[in-house]
């Protein structure tokens, strides 16, 4: 049995795992809520743990099965790295639809928090391009769920956090494009008023965009950033297909937190700074726009001992100016700095999840060095300041949410617990949904 950590270090203690050939052999013997399936445990809270039960180690399973050159369909098995598709895809001229911001996602938990990428106002989120999956449920049962087939667990599968079952293998439709590298637009902002003056704009022209907010910024100053804007490169774009790899990686988590108030504001005038005032354009290679942090491995070690948390929220067009500046002065009133504040524009495109996240409206992504309790009084007021805009707060990030912001964020959450597997529960879903029904 593989003993895993979690991305997190919600505490020292690592989970036992076995692998998807072990859980079948179990099969018919499988205790209520002793499961639960795992990729790469990239989240930042207990979403992909079960501490009084086992992980099934899906990342055991990952090879890509079936891959279509002239249609860009492929099948893989769920414990495919989204890295490994593009790695197999780009020589065809094929991209993600939908990536996050690391290509270490397996194909499962992609599915498992329905994902969103730098273009859900193009696309949607991951599921919106899932064709179908073959999902295992504790009672043997294997199942092929698409739109027609197996259409209610297939809804409940899309973001249902892995509680459906296990998914064995997954069918995708990916992207045709003339080169995976980008041509980006880098255009400053002086506060939020101008980014929400030209945002909508920049999501009709072009196919990616991501704003960098300095969470630190004050007075007229409040939310400046920059706005990174792309499309793909054409074909004569002279970039490698695949650009080497990891340059470094921390090999162990700093005893303090280098990431201080001091430090961030002098980080962010840097980065606020270093962009001309004037929109400006470059080719940029594709690890680099989409997957920036990859390069550096454990990354997460830079924010100490207590190691990283993560609130991102979503809320509606109608009062996102305002809630994205109080969401911004409530973290740096209980004396938080974001190091990567991030503001998304999300589009129209309903997600094919039953407990999808990404809906129409503004997603605001902080970052913050964990400071214990601090922290957590921190991450409720923010709760607070989502909920009373009628947004919702992501599970995939969170490791204290209250049940009642979960409802309030997911209403449906009901219907999933309807199609949960038996067998399967997480930390999340029993501090969130199980306390709500008890």
């Amino acid at each position: 049995m593989r003993k895993i950590e979690g991305w997190r270090r919600l505490d020292e203690r690592p989970q036992g795992a076995i692998s998807p050939d072990d859980y079948e052999d179990r099969l018919g013997a499988v205790a209520a809520m002793a499961y639960l399936p795992f990729g790469n445990g990239l989240s930042y809270g207990d979403v992909c743990r079960n501490d009084r039960g086992t992980l099934i180690d899906g990342a055991r399973h990952g090879r890509i099965l079936a891959f279509d050159p002239g249609t860009g369909v492929m099948t893989c098995e769920a414990g495919a790295t989204l890295r490994e598709i593009l790695i197999k895809a780009i020589p065809h001229r094929f991209f993600l639809p939908v990536t996050p911001a690391t290509g270490f996602v397996t194909v499962g938990g992609a599915v498992a928090n329905d994902v969103h990428g730098r273009n859900h106002h193009a696309r949607g989120s991951f599921g919106n391009h899932v064709r179908r999956l073959t999902l295992l449920r504790s009672d043997g049962e294997r199942l092929i769920c698409s739109a027609e087939e197996n259409a209610e667990l297939f809804a409940a599968t899309i973001g249902g956090m892995g509680l459906t079952g296990l998914i064995l293998d997954v069918e995708l439709r990916l992207m045709k494009v003339p080169s995976p590298h980008v041509q980006q637009h880098a255009i400053r902002f002086e506060n939020l008023d101008e980014y929400f003056a030209l945002v909508d704009r920049i999501g009709e022209e072009h196919e990616y965009s991501v704003a960098w907010i300095d969470q630190l910024a004050t007075g007229r100053r409040t939310g400046r950033g920059v706005l990174w804007a792309a499309d793909h490169a054409d074909a004569s774009c002279e970039f490698p297909d695949i650009p080497k790899g990891l340059k470094l990686s921390l090999p162990l988590s700093l005893p303090f937190n280098p990431l201080n108030f001091l430090a961030l504001k002098a980080c962010n005038e840097y980065r606020f700074r270093r962009e001309r005032p004037e929109e400006t354009v470059s080719t940029i290679k594709w690890t680099s726009y989409f997957h920036p942090l990859d390069r550096l491995g454990a990354w997460h070690r830079l924010y100490g001992s207590q190691g990283p948390c993560r609130h991102q929220s979503v809320y509606p067009i109608e009062n996102a100016r305002e809630t994205t500046a109080r969401l911004l002065e409530t973290a740096r009133e209980h004396g938080h700095a974001s190091f990567q504040t991030a503001l998304h524009r999300f589009g129209d495109i309903a997600g094919r999840g039953l407990l999808s996240f990404p809906r129409p409206g503004f997603a605001l992504t902080l970052d913050f060095a964990n400071q214990g309790e601090a922290t957590v009084k921190m991450l409720d007021a923010l709760d607070r300041v989502v909920v009373e805009a009628g947004g919702a707060v992501n599970p995939a990030h969170d490791f204290r949410m209250r049940p009642d912001v979960f409802e309030e964020s997911f209403p449906s959450w009901g219907k999933l617990e309807a199609l949960r597997d038996p067998a399967m529960v997480s930390g999340f879903w029993r501090r969130t949904a199980l306390r709500l029904m008890s």
